[in-house]
């Protein structure tokens, strides 16, 4: 923030990254408590000299000397490790500046990086860390500062590269395994590792390796929540917390919860490459870019499906496995959100400039990235927000929380043209457009199941008296064009409107 910026900012209300200390009565304890907790979660700024009650702001007309007095006093125990474990702020970050008229001293307090966490007081991280939760600061749960020391050590040793003791090939999903080869052969055709048996394979994706420290080997965390078996994957030797969740919500109706669910039932194996694949499949119908044309040729996928496959991707691989919480990404027809448990290790600056990028789950990046998925140079952010520019959607939003910690990406499908929503596609406005180029029949098929979405291409060719074949092929036109979706086998299931 900018000098400016922080002059704007002075005299509103205290908020999640502004907070007022009078120092009237002498250096506020208060402030390096405050200070712990803006490091540890989002910075902010913290203005010396102004008392703060009932939204009325109060200067305390500090003068020179009780100035030059604090400002020793802070530099002083800032460079002291029994009071304050690491010091972030700069000489820049300290400025004197005036408050109607009094001189006020305002504290620049920047966001740590994720090795320095957790920031804390009087040599002790535990009982001694802070956050910041709207306009408050809270005393740290000894669970939440393990997650931050363990954050702080992914890139010595990742949660996700620890080698598990006792598991075998048996706890791999031979499905999922044969499935995974079967994608990165086609990814890389003629790769010397296609002609490697199973356990060579996957020693050199990394989902079984050796430690050369101790002569220590076996399959690693990344490999069996990429690859295992639900129940090996929830084990309280790999990750107990473990739970992924897919909820589909496409009714009108406020009564029903979902129109359709993906979750470890029992009926599949609930791993990451399963559930990656599965949701991306559900949620590409969603989209109202079914296909587009390059030239002549119809291509299968746009930018959007890119972008939509690297937000899941970057899910997945960005969550804090360690911590309770699920998993959770909703489809609905306005938007589509991904939710994981843990913040980001970079600043969400950073994410959207696409400077840099520090993932949490190295490993399970690395085996992402072999089919195609998950970027690891920084260029993710821009990928996704090239596909959702692409089609003229608002620009993807990356949201944080605490207590739990959860980020969240919101991908809007919907822009609000003059107070009237409208979907695009591919460069044209699906919707009314849409369905004023339709036949009088294929818009009588699309009210038919907006009303019976289980009807079959046989009940419609009786109401609307012509061949099941004909039916057959509105429908597949419907499809393509994005405007209806089916759901289900094909000899059941339903039908969603999606416009």
């Amino acid at each position: 923030m900018t000098k400016e910026d922080i002059r704007k900012l002075i005299g509103r209300d205290e908020c999640t990254e502004l907070e007022y200390k009078s120092a009237k009565g002498g250096f506020p304890e208060s402030f390096w408590e405050t200070l712990s907790a803006f490091a540890n979660t989002h910075g902010g700024i913290i203005v010396f000299g102004i008392k703060e009650k009932d939204g009325n702001l109060t200067p305390d007309n500090l003068d020179d000397n009780q100035i030059a007095k604090y400002k020793k006093m802070f530099w002083d125990n800032a460079h002291n490790k029994n009071k304050l474990s690491a010091t972030m702020l700069a000489d820049h970050d300290l400025n004197i500046d005036l408050f109607e008229g009094s001189k006020i001293m305002v504290f620049r307090v920047p966001k740590a990086a994720y090795e320095l966490k957790p920031v804390y007081l009087n040599g002790n991280p535990f009982g001694n860390t802070y956050r910041r939760n709207h306009e408050g600061d809270y005393r740290c749960t000894d669970s939440e500062v393990r997650l931050m020391i363990a954050d702080a050590e992914s890139q010595r040793q990742s949660f996700d590269s620890k080698i598990l003791s006792n598991y075998t090939i048996d706890d791999i999903d031979a499905v999922t395994l044969r499935a995974y080869r079967q994608r990165f052969m086609l990814r890389h055709e003629n790769h010397p590792w296609n002609e490697l048996d199973d356990m060579a394979f996957l020693s050199k994706i990394g989902a079984y390796r050796v430690n050369r420290d101790d002569g220590s080997e076996g399959f690693t965390r990344a490999g069996i929540m990429m690859l295992g078996k639900t129940e090996s994957i929830t084990d309280q030797c790999c990750a107990p917390q473990f739970f992924v969740d897919y909820q589909e919500k496409l009714s009108d109706d406020p009564m029903m919860r979902w129109t359709d669910r993906l979750y470890p039932d029992g009926t599949w194996e609930a791993n990451l490459f399963q559930f990656f694949y599965r949701t991306y499949g559900k949620l590409s119908q969603l989209l109202p870019t079914p296909f587009m044309l390059k030239g002549i040729d119809r291509q299968e996928e746009s930018t959007a499906h890119i972008a939509l496959r690297e937000s899941l991707a970057n899910c997945l691989i960005h969550c804090n496995y360690a911590q309770q919480g699920s998993i959770l990404v909703v489809g609905r027809r306005e938007s589509i959100t991904m939710r994981n448990p843990g913040c980001m290790l970079i600043s969400l600056a950073d994410f959207y400039a696409g400077s840099h990028s520090i993932c949490r789950n190295p490993t399970l990046q690395k085996l992402f990235m072999f089919l195609g998925n998950g970027e690891k140079a920084g260029s993710g952010a821009d990928i996704i927000k090239k596909g959702w520019n692409d089609n003229q959607w608002p620009t993807p939003e990356l949201t944080e929380r605490t207590q739990p910690d959860e980020t969240t990406m919101t991908l809007k499908l919907r822009v609000d043209t003059g107070g009237k929503e409208r979907m695009h596609n591919v460069g044209e406005i699906v919707g009314e457009t849409v369905l004023s180029k339709l036949s009088n029949r294929q818009n009588l098929i699309v009210d038919f199941l907006r009303k019976s979405p289980s009807a079959s291409a046989k009940t419609m060719s009786v109401s609307l008296s012509v061949s099941p074949r004909t039916i057959e092929r509105d429908l597949q036109k419907l499809t393509a064009m994005g405007v209806v979706a089916h759901r289900g086998s094909d000899f059941g299931g339903e039908w969603i409107v999606l416009i």
